[in-house]
């Protein structure tokens, strides 16, 4: 009888699967149908007289695009036949933006529609808000409509030639400015037994500051509210002009609780008018020439859909132009998650040997991370220098590691929001002694060959003569990084000391200290390899190449990680990430990190 249900249970799960599988497949094969439409030779077309519809409800802008989810991006559509659309869509940035440069100067694109309810990196929202800008300069209008207000949603729509707002409450009104927060675990490691033994240079150099403080030094809280500030101002400037007010007008009605439900943002200029859905269809029919209650005849594409039609290779063109996309956090080994030192220093020699790459534009979205990694990726990004032509592209951090292993390219952009510098580095040693013997009753015996053997077998503090070991080889690891700085940005290392200390910088500010060269986007990083490479055509080649809707759903067999042991609510998600901090301190380490990311919502 157990074998029998043993088959039984097998055949089951075998058969779902490959139901599964047809599923998905049928999906992408409708959702394509659905999407986009078809021409007489078979290929996707872009209807005449056409909005652009741009919903960050159905879209995600990240680093790289991503295959479509089953029914994704149906957008107007969708609301029209009443179909339900799928998840979200994930596009590139780089896509993102020349799909609006494509969009301006073709003739069955009418004008861009963006409901701009949502969270991303501020990076992102910067070089999109860009491109909506050019988008409008072409002629062409842009109409948002906001029915949540936040900050990253206003800062976005700030860029459209009419505002409308829904006249009903969708929640509470969220822009209200920015915060950072900061996460202490000594009280909680003091409960556990843990002693966290911090070695660093720089006073500004705070990510180890978690694990030994109830609260934030001054240095750190400081550089923070630093960042904060301007972090802000560089959003709210532009929301502040598109509302005809000055920067302390709009401040102040931000301070002041001025801004509570839809006829608030009216009657204070924010936005030109409050409508109802459906008086937002009419609006649209209005703008499109089409009757107010003909909403189905409108002709719409999403974004995500728009750019799979119209962002295309030009493999006519032999020379080619590599981004290589160095997105996550930088960590040793070769594996598939985050950025794996071993994996991303191989990939950097491939396309150093690559004949038909002519130049390359390294994309930095990486808080930094391990010392060692960091040094592998900066030796292939050397040789890689020394063969081509070399840009950096920052995106929302370039910071600590990530500053490391970029600082000696040939010219580097960043956005003005970027988080960059973080010059400085940090290791940390864990004790558990307390731990195993209060906590868990467990008492451990070691037996050396020499007199510092167990100095990192975390079952100890460190004595005095160790601690100043350690301290010397942070030191000795900082040197190394200013030297790095010094080479790379042509300044002397008192210089770069002087910017370091662990210190971070916002793009603007890392302009104005020499850090980096320009601020700007993907685009503009990848117009100015092409003329280093003497290159007007190219073709775009990415790495690593993305993951396939195939791959990612394989990947979710996988069991689950520790992303999801506690709820989504934000004091779950800071304990989520207290926890996972935690469970890093196994071993002895030394960083290169940031010690914060810092979210626009």
């Amino acid at each position: 009888m157990k074998s029998f249900w043993k088959t039984a249970l097998a055949a089951g799960v075998g058969v779902i699967l490959v139901s599964v599988i047809i599923s998905i497949l049928f999906s992408m094969l409708l959702g394509g149908i659905i999407a986009s439409g078809s021409g007489e030779n078979g290929k996707a077309v872009v209807a005449p007289n056409s909005i652009l519809d741009i919903d960050f409800n159905k879209i995600v802008i990240a680093e790289q695009t991503l295959e479509s989810s089953a029914f994704g991006g149906a957008g107007i559509k969708a609301l029209q036949s009443g179909f339900k659309a799928g998840e979200t869509s994930t596009i590139g940035i780089l896509d993102a933006t020349r799909a609006l440069e494509a969009a301006a100067s073709d003739p069955n694109v009418k004008f861009a529609y963006i409901r701009p309810d949502m969270a991303t990196d501020v990076s992102h929202l910067e070089e999109f808000r860009t491109a909506l800008v050019k988008f409008r300069q072409s002629g062409k209008p842009v109409i948002a409509y906001i029915e949540t207000p936040t900050n990253a949603g206003y800062y976005l729509a700030s860029a459209a030639d009419r505002i409308y707002i829904a006249d009903y409450h969708g929640g509470f009104n969220q822009l209200i400015g920015l915060s950072g927060r900061l996460v202490f675990l000594k009280e909680l490691l003091d409960k556990l037994g843990v002693n966290m033994q911090l070695i660093r240079h720089g006073k500004y150099k705070s990510a180890g500051e978690m694990y030994i403080r109830s609260s934030a030094s001054p240095e750190n809280y400081e550089q923070t509210k630093v960042l904060v500030d301007g972090l802000w101002k560089a959003i709210a400037e532009p929301m502040a002009e598109r509302a005809g007010r000055s920067l302390e007008e709009f401040n102040a009605l931000i301070d002041n609780l001025e801004l509570v439900d839809a006829t608030d943002f009216v009657e204070k200029g924010l936005v030109d008018e409050a409508v109802s859905v459906d008086g937002m269809r009419k609006k649209l029919c209005a703008q499109a020439g089409e009757d107010e209650d003909n909403f189905n005849a409108i002709n719409s594409i999403g974004l995500y859909d728009y750019a799979k039609i119209k962002v295309k290779n030009n493999y006519k063109v032999h020379d080619q132009i590599a981004v290589i996309y160095v997105d996550g956090e930088i960590v040793d080994g070769r594996g598939q998650e985050q950025v794996a030192g071993k994996r991303f220093a191989d990939i950097i020699d491939d396309v150093c040997e690559d004949e038909d790459t002519k130049a390359v534009v390294l994309r930095v979205n990486s808080p930094g991370g391990s010392v060692v990694a960091a040094s592998q990726i900066k030796e292939a990004v050397d040789r890689l220098c020394a063969a081509k032509p070399v840009i950096a592209s920052y995106g929302a951090y370039a910071a600590s590691g990530g500053y490391w292993i970029s600082a000696g390219c040939k010219y580097i952009f960043s956005d003005a929001t970027t988080l960059t510098g973080s010059i400085g580095v940090f290791g940390m040693i864990p004790d558990f002694s307390k731990t195993a013997r209060n906590l868990l009753h467990v008492n451990v015996t070691t037996v050396p060959s020499n007199k510092h053997s167990d100095m990192l077998s975390a079952m100890r503090p460190l004595t005095a003569e160790e601690l100043e070991y350690t301290q010397k080889d942070i030191e000795y690891i900082y040197g190394q990084f200013v030297g790095i700085v010094a080479d790379g940005r042509n300044k002397t290392a008192d210089e770069v000391d002087e910017l370091g200390q662990g210190r971070v910088w916002t793009g603007n500010d890392a302009l104005a200290n020499g850090l980096v060269d320009r601020i700007g986007g993907l685009a503009d990083a990848l117009e100015y390899a092409s003329l280093e490479a003497g290159c007007p055509e190219y073709r775009l080649v990415s790495y690593p190449t993305p993951l396939t809707q195939m791959e990612m759903f394989m990947a979710s067999f996988k069991p689950a990680n520790d992303d999801y042991l506690v709820g989504t609510g934000e004091f779950g998600k800071g304990l989520t990430s207290a926890i996972k901090e935690i469970s890093s301190l196994k071993e002895a380490k030394v960083y290169a990190r940031l010690p914060y990311a810092i979210e626009i919502r």
